[in-house]
């Protein structure tokens, strides 16, 4: 047996969890958490690491050169470079507002990629 030392993220208070790990790597047991989502985020962390992305997009013919972006859901950790990859090549448009989705599918993960700020066009 392998105890993996986490500190939950999935609220502010930052538990420190053991995840104890059998040796085909399934997760025994989570303890030090002081909720069910520590526990969940023990389990997950330890067998299939998800995270949320957020970076900028190139807006073209915007007030500003870039728009703030985040995926719309969890990617695969092991995607993150393909992902950020994605969003390097992408550029957009201005008008961009709040909320409005970027891509549908970002680098084949199935999340989509949305705005989280608005971009007014550039009066010429």
């Amino acid at each position: 047996m392998a105890v993996r030392e986490l500190t939950c993220i999935s609220c502010p208070l930052g538990c420190p969890l053991q995840v104890e790990v059998d040796g085909q790597g399934a997760v025994v047991a989570v303890t030090g958490n002081t909720c069910r989502r520590g526990e969940d985020y023990g389990r997950r962390e330890v067998t299939a690491p998800m995270r949320t992305i957020t970076s900028t997009v190139r807006v073209e013919g915007g007030t500003g050169p870039v728009v703030s972006v985040r995926t719309k859901g969890e990617v695969p950790k092991g995607k993150i470079s393909a992902v950020m990859e994605a969003i390097r090549q992408t550029r957009v448009q201005a008008p961009v507002r709040l909320g409005d989705l970027l891509a549908e599918d970002i680098a084949g993960t199935g999340v989509g990629l949305m705005a989280t700020r608005t971009v007014e066009r550039r009066e010429e």
